[in-house]
């Protein structure tokens, strides 16, 4: 063991810089603003299995491999749970056939899904409205409050003896530490040139129940309208709904018609959801790779990426962090392979840019 140093305070990097402090490693972790990107603006989800599809199995495996710590991983930090099992509707017949491929194409995997008709859909969920023609039921799946988590990420980092520095490093020849982990999302280019990580914008609504309200749904529900993808995920004072998509560099303002796609979305799965008080709008910036799936693996001899989770870093946490234990000593964890940042030729010309 030695000094580690974590650059980036977002979910992956308060995850990692846990587990390695736990293991021994002295740890600092530079952030000027530790919890307040993408993590913070996020819904939470945990929904590797319904979001499968035929030819993908290399995301599957590895939200699978992921989900599969979680339990253990979120008790560990104590009441983060917000919803057990997701449930995803279709409003058309497209969507419907969708389903049934999703349905079959990831139970030859091995992972339990069901599919379910309009009747058992309001038997499981009743607030949602009688448009929802089938439904598919992913029992194992999670849902985490983000910002809880995230505050007890940090409380256990600093049980744990993680030090806190409350900047953005700039320079990674300049971090006094054997080792370093960039873990800095959408910024992580800026660190390392040639990394092929780009920022995409989302916008989500955060929505608080009324006295008297229709009581949000206890799952963990998706589904597209006109094309676009929503979700309502339920928390303790109510709902998060997301969440919109836009390629728009670094710009982090919400939009009207953002915002009016979103409720008129939640408004066609969940009639009643209008009578929420709409508590908040905001929008992050989601560190993308080009083939949506991470970048886990060594740069250099001293450097160690952990970025690029897209839509899926609060669901890919756990499984980061023992990719990234694992690359600290020595070794490698088989289940992230596909996560290998050497894929890309970008990153093996530029290897050499920082050690």
């Amino acid at each position: 063991m030695g000094t580690l140093a974590v650059v980036g305070g977002g979910v992956i990097g308060l995850s990692t810089a846990w587990r390695a402090a736990a293991a021994g490693w002295q740890v600092t972790l530079f952030d000027s603003a530790v919890g307040s990107g993408a993590s913070r603006v996020a819904g939470g989800m945990l929904a590797p299995l319904s979001e499968g599809w035929p030819g993908e199995e290399q995301p599957l495996e590895l939200g699978a491999a992921s989900l599969v710590r979680w339990p253990d991983f979120g008790t560990r930090l104590g009441s983060v749970f917000a919803a057990e099992g997701s449930l995803t509707v279709a409003l058309d017949a497209a969507d419907a056939e969708d389903l049934r491929t999703v349905a079959e194409w990831v139970g030859r995997q091995g992972y339990d899904l069901r599919l379910l008709n309009r009747s058992e859909i309001r038997e499981v969920e009743p607030s949602l409205g009688r448009g929802a023609r089938l439904g598919l039921l992913a029992p194992t799946e999670l849902a985490v409050d983000n910002r809880r988590l995230l505050d007890a990420l940090r409380s256990a980092a600093i049980a744990s003896g993680v030090e806190f520095v409350e900047e953005d490093a700039r320079d990674l020849d300049l971090l006094a530490a054997d080792q370093v982990v960039l873990a800095a999302g959408e910024r992580s280019a800026q660190l390392w040139p040639g990394l092929p990580v780009r920022p995409v914008k989302g916008e989500i609504l955060r929505l608080r129940a009324r006295a008297g309200v229709t009581p949000a749904p206890t799952r963990v529900v998706r589904a597209r309208v006109h094309g676009r993808p929503i979700y309502l995920v339920p928390r303790d004072d109510g709902i998060v709904v997301g969440a919109t998509q836009y390629e728009s560099g670094h710009d982090t303002q919400v939009t009207v018609a953002g915002v009016r796609d979103l409720i008129a979305d939640a408004e066609t799965l969940m009639p009643a959801i209008g009578e929420y008080e709409l508590a908040e709008a905001a929008a992050g910036l989601r560190p993308m790779s080009p083939d949506n799936l991470p970048l886990i693996g060594r740069l250099s001899d001293r450097v160690i990426v952990a970025t690029g989770h897209g839509r899926n870093g609060i669901l890919l946490a756990p499984i980061t962090a023992d990719a990234v234990l694992a690359l600290l000593d020595g070794s490698a964890l088989v289940e992230a392979k596909s996560a290998d940042p050497q894929r890309f030729s970008s990153i093996a010309a530029t290897s050499g840019a920082s050690s």
